[in-house]
């Protein structure tokens, strides 16, 4: 693989501890779009050695609507998926957003009407070096924005959003995040061991490569402006912990018995221990562990009494469970970039404090829009994949809290019988999303010289 060619945040994994800034740009002047690009393109990082980069990172992407407010000719447009032109917003039903995640209620600049056109992203592992290369980014662009009337400005900042997460890496929840990535063939990037986990084609997350089923899929055109690329979603979340919270204390008659019921739902306890290899106990060193903490399959767990079918964690990653074929789960993996916000809210605080967490969803894949919207119609949003009749992932599936639904019920299989938990409420609302591009490091010299 082209490493040097390939933005960093497709192949390698953020940092430990890790503090960032996503900002959402509109470009009212082509030229000046493509001017801005020009300049920060000797920041953005590619995948060769980032390892031993001991700055920040940036990262560029862009929408459809980006593309063109860019000055890409329309013949390299058309060539792009159907999905990514038509945006998140517009491929809703695709995607089972309703009720509250429809996109009518999505929080601006989000929705259909395109205003977001190139996302940049710093990231770190420190304050400082964040903080430097995010004053860096921002003096590129300050001579073009009029702070007065911003839509008289060649470009429009229209969202400035920071995130991060301590050497915890845990998400508001209190749940340890971002355990299970796929490995590339390829990238020389490996990840930790799991006993089922083979590496898979570079072509499933990286345009231009061998796929799983042995061709190269199509890429938007001219080659320098597919390949090496890859596509991004982009799901913005509140997420309402105390609520999940409450939950699990309303449905429990002990501490204990409340940590189990949130390890059953999640999949993991808080440290990250999976519950197959810790069924009944946290384990933080086993967390704590690389080497460990991914490195199980669910054959030996045939009727989920360790870790529920419906967990979230299950699945979003069946691994090897039974009924499940391998090459299909294969196909559906996803490199997940996920990061979060706001401060994790202690497991006894019941009541919301009025304070902004969240979870801005990063997956990305070569097909990333039709892998998504299969995740969030069939493995989310369902439970027939799973033999659990309407039953929907009780941590991100959208739930309407009534106990007398069995969408929104979660089952534990147990001895001598299982258990059901009824009323689960939507624990993280979206409020927002984007379907994006993310072009390799020639790509961007190649739109910036675009005349």
């Amino acid at each position: 693989m082209e490493l040097e060619d390939i933005q960093s945040i497709i192949l390698r994994d953020r940092p430990t501890p890790y503090f960032g800034t996503v900002v959402a740009i509109k470009i009212n002047n082509a030229e000046v779009g493509r001017q801005i690009l020009a300049n920060v393109l000797p920041d953005v990082t590619g995948s060769k050695e980032w390892h031993k980069d001991t700055q920040a990172t940036l990262s560029i992407v862009m929408t459809y609507e980006g593309l063109q407010a860019l000055g890409v000719p329309q013949s390299s447009l058309d060539s792009f998926p159907d999905s990514f032109k038509a945006g998140m917003a517009n491929r809703a039903n695709k995607l089972r957003d309703a009720d509250v995640n429809a996109p009518e209620n999505w929080v601006a600049p989000f929705g259909d009407k395109g205003d977001i056109h190139v996302c940049a992203t710093v990231i770190a592992d420190t304050k400082e070096k964040w903080q430097a290369k995010f004053d860096e980014l921002k003096s590129n662009m300050k001579p073009y924005i009029d702070y007065d009337t911003p839509e008289n400005g060649n470009i429009e900042i229209l969202l400035e959003h920071d995130f991060g997460s301590d050497n915890n890496v845990k998400n508001v929840f209190g749940y340890r995040d971002g355990i299970s990535n796929p490995e590339i063939k390829g990238s020389g990037i490996q990840t930790p061991p799991s006993n089922m986990d083979e590496a898979i084609a570079a072509g499933e997350f990286v345009l231009g490569y061998e796929g799983e089923a042995g061709t190269v899929p199509p890429m938007p055109q001219p080659e320098v402006l597919g390949k090496n690329g890859s596509f991004m979603v982009l799901r913005a979340y509140n997420s309402h912990v105390a609520a999940f919270n409450k939950f699990l204390k309303d449905n429990s008659d002990s501490d204990e018995e409340a940590e189990l019921l949130g390890a059953k739902m999640w999949g993991r306890w808080r440290s990250g221990a999976p519950l197959v290899l810790s069924p009944d106990h946290d384990d933080e060193d086993l967390g704590d562990d690389p080497s460990r903490n991914n490195d199980f399959g669910y054959k030996d767990d045939p009727y989920g009494k360790k870790c529920p079918f419906g967990a979230h964690a299950r699945r979003m990653n069946p691994r090897d469970s039974k009924d499940f074929i391998l090459s299909d789960v294969r196909i559906h993996r996803i490199v997940r970039r996920s990061v979060g916000f706001g401060e994790v809210l202690p497991a006894d605080v019941t009541e919301e404090d009025g304070k902004e967490r969240g979870l801005f969803f990063i997956g990305i894949n070569a097909h990333a829009m039709e892998t998504v919207e299969y995740l969030q119609s069939q493995w989310i949003n369902d439970g027939n994949f799973m033999s659990l009749g309407e039953e929907k992932d009780p941590m991100i599936g959208l739930h309407h809290g009534d106990k007398d639904s069995a969408a929104d019920t979660f089952t534990v299989p147990t001895d001598p019988i299982r258990k059901r938990y009824h009323g689960i409420e939507t624990f993280n609302t979206l409020y927002g999303g984007e379907y994006l591009f993310i072009p390799s490091l020639s790509a961007l010299k190649w739109i910036s010289e675009l005349s």
